[in-house]
Formats: C-alpha cells, sequence, structure tokens
C-alpha cells in the first residue's frame, strides 16, 4: 500500500468500515483487534453517534497525521480486504441485501489499495534505475565522457541562429542520445506524404518521435498532427514529441482530454538528461505511466526530481 492514502481511499474505507458489520459491539470489536489501540477505540462515542459516524470520527483522527498512524491505516486496510464473506451479515433481516453491499464496498477499497500498491512498486522500480544508473555513470567513463560530450553539441545547437539548420541538428542530436541508452533508434524518414523526425523503441513499444525548436510553445495543431501519424501506425505505438520552448496549455488540455497517445518533453527534460539528472529511459518511462494513470501527456520535470 503506498504511504498515504488518497482521498478516494479513505472515504472507500470509510464506507467499508460501515458496512462489514450490523451491530457497533461487532465493529468495535474489529477495530481493536486491527489497530491494537484500545485507548484510541474506547474514546470514540459509541453511545451517542451512529456507526458511521463512529468509523468518521475514527480515519479522520487517523488521517491527521498519516506518517504517524501509517501502521494502524495499513492494518485496517489489510483486515478490511481480507474479508471475503459476510455470514454474520447474511443471518439478518435483509442479509443478502447487507451481505452485497459490504462486498462492493470492501472491493472497491481493494482496488484502490491494490493500485497504491502498484504504483509504489513502480516508483521504487524508477528509483531502483535511478541509483542504478548513477552507479553505472560513476562506474562507466564512456558513458560519461559522450553525455559531457552530447552536452557540448547541444550548446553548440542552441548558439545557431538558422531555425531550420538548427531544427534539422536537434533531429539528428536526439538520434545519438537515443542510440546511447539502447533505443534502437532510427532517423528521420518519410512516408506518403508526411515527414517522421525519427522512431526508437522501448520495453517492446515502438514510439515515433518529433522536434521542433521555435520560439513560441507548440500549439494545437501540431500535437493534432503528430498525433494523426501515430494513429496510422500499429495499435502500439506510441509519440514522443520534444518542444524546446514547451507547449501552450490548451494544446496540452486538448490531447489530455482524449485517449493520449504521446508524451511530452520540454528543453528543461533534455537539460536533466544532459546534466545527468536522470537516466532518459526513466524520464520516458515516468511520463509514459503518468499519462497512462491521469491522461496528462506534459508531466514537468519538477515534479519528477522532487
Amino acid at each position: 500500500m503506498s504511504k498515504r492514502l488518497s482521498a478516494a481511499a479513505i472515504q472507500a474505507l470509510k464506507e467499508a468500515l460501515s458496512s462489514i458489520y450490523w451491530y457497533k459491539s461487532d465493529l468495535r470489536s474489529f477495530l481493536q483487534n486491527s489497530t491494537g489501540d484500545r485507548p484510541l477505540i474506547s474514546s470514540l462515542n459509541w453511545n451517542d453517534s451512529y456507526k458511521r459516524q463512529v468509523v468518521s470520527d475514527l480515519i479522520d483522527d487517523l488521517c491527521a497525521d498519516q506518517d504517524g498512524n501509517l501502521a494502524a491505516l495499513t492494518r485496517l486496510c489489510y483486515d478490511v480486504t481480507a474479508m471475503r464473506s459476510f455470514p454474520h451479515l447474511q443471518q439478518l433481516d435483509g442479509g443478502e441485501q447487507k451481505a452485497t453491499k459490504a462486498r462492493e464496498a470492501v472491493e472497491q477499497l481493494r482496488q484502490l489499495v491494490d493500485t497504491h500498491t502498484e504504483t509504489e512498486r513502480e516508483e521504487e522500480a524508477i528509483r531502483k534505475r535511478q541509483e542504478d544508473y548513477q552507479g553505472r555513470l560513476r562506474q562507466s567513463a564512456a558513458v560519461r565522457e559522450k553525455l559531457d560530450e552530447l552536452k557540448h553539441q547541444f550548446m553548440g545547437i542552441a548558439m545557431g541562429t538558422n531555425p531550420k539548420q538548427r531544427g534539422f541538428e536537434l533531429e539528428r542530436f536526439m538520434l545519438d542520445l537515443f542510440e546511447l541508452f539502447d533505443l534502437d533508434p532510427k532517423a528521420s524518414f518519410r512516408n506518403v506524404g508526411e515527414q517522421i523526425d525519427g522512431a526508437f523503441s522501448l520495453e517492446g513499444t515502438d514510439y515515433l518521435f518529433e522536434a521542433k525548436w521555435q520560439q513560441n510553445p507548440v500549439g494545437i495543431q501540431d500535437l493534432d498532427a503528430f498525433s494523426g501519424k501515430i494513429q496510422r501506425k500499429l495499435e502500439n505505438t506510441l509519440g514522443l514529441f520534444l518542444s524546446m520552448n514547451g507547449f501552450s496549455m490548451d494544446a496540452v488540455d486538448a490531447h489530455s482530454r482524449s485517449t493520449p497517445n504521446s508524451v511530452l518533453m520540454d528543453g528543461a527534460d533534455l537539460h536533466a538528461v544532459l546534466e545527468q539528472r536522470i537516466d532518459f529511459v526513466s524520464l520516458l518511462i515516468r511520463k509514459k505511466r503518468h499519462a497512462a494513470q491521469t491522461g496528462r501527456i506534459f508531466l514537468p520535470i519538477h515534479e519528477i526530481l522532487v
């Protein structure tokens, strides 16, 4: 389970606790056994409050200090989601309906907790990858030298005054960067009626790549055109769009509302890679996961390197 419960998980825990027992005495015994905090459970207003209010008061008290009460919250979620049948409810009047309601509430909590657990695993994998990357950098003079070389090459490109030439040089530069991170890159190529700046592969997924270095942020029209190129490829194809000067908020919002088929990268992302603060693969995996979970196709680097 994640180290902090989301608002949705907190509400689901309250709903499940309110549903799994009909009598307050049974619920009180369950809470005492689960949390192991008899004084806390005894301090709740069991006599004059409804069961739902007792549950709400308890969870709100625990969540006021989630870090300090992590063990109790984790144990509660574990014990509730471990419940698969409700014979104590079925024997009551309207027992089938009560058991069904409890089962649905527990399943809702289980799905949210499972999502938190998977997210935590993914974040741990990314953290481990970053540690491994930093370790490899310390041990691999060749990679460090190549990154330094690419950084100086990029500075030379940035000083160029011909926008069209700078765009071509940026494409070739990114091809070298993809190659350094073993992404099996393909150089710029042309299909019938469309230009593709490049392509690469990561974890079994093919990516089309497009880069723009223009004065203004990339807008909706450019993202529309890129999305169309991706849609004309095989179903598992995604896109990576690099705009050195970012993207308009309208463009990001419009393409985040639809089914995303690309992720966005700006100049700050590229600088972080060249400055060896994050490896390119971890950056792309994090952006892809963020888009899959939230629908937002742009995750700024300052939200990654926290």
